[in-house]
């Protein structure tokens, strides 16, 4: 299990991902950058995990300007994509995926990842990922949400397995589940 110093850098996202531009990586570093300093924490600052893997991981980002601020004004929608920014490099981390396609809407996730090998990847959709994120929660919330989550991919239907990235800034702490 991959853990320590390893540093999850937000602003790797800016460089895009198969299935994500380098705008829309940009923009998802930002609500992470907002999400974490609105927070109080500092560049350095060790994201938990915890659920189906245990492991710690550095969290670097880029400096909050006021423009950011008043552009990610709305907190629910900046910590939702905050915690796709997150979701993302961590799985890429714990499990060598990597995002091929945004989901639609009503399909109960939030996108198909594959795997990446060696620097190529396939567009293969190999699993499901539901993200959500929590700017101040507890440990019972955030069990909530997993559970909340696990049951909004019931009745989907899919055979292929899922997980579920719950990211809760304030600690910071991430639950990650398979299903």
């Amino acid at each position: 299990m991959k853990s320590g110093n390893i540093a999850l850098n937000l602003p790797d996202l800016a460089h895009g991902l198969p299935a994500i531009t380098p705008a829309f990586g940009a923009a998802l570093a930002e609500a992470g950058a907002v999400c974490l300093t609105g927070q109080g924490h500092t560049q350095g600052a060790q994201l938990q995990i915890t659920g189906d893997w245990t492991a710690a991981y550095n969290l670097y980002w880029q400096p909050v300007t006021p423009q950011m601020l008043r552009c990610w004004n709305d907190q629910e929608y900046t910590t939702e994509q905050a915690a796709y920014a997150i979701a993302l490099l961590l799985m890429k981390q714990l499990k060598d995926f990597t995002v091929v396609e945004r989901s639609r809407r009503g399909t109960g996730f939030d996108y198909w990842l594959g795997h990446q090998n060696a620097g190529r990847f396939s567009l293969q959709k190999l699993v499901r990922l539901e993200v959500s994120g929590i700017r101040q929660g507890t440990l019972s919330q955030i069990k909530a949400r997993v559970k909340l989550k696990a049951e909004q991919l019931k009745p989907v239907g899919q055979l292929l397995p899922a997980y579920i990235v719950v990211v809760e800034f304030s600690q910071p702490l991430t639950w990650v589940k398979q299903r």
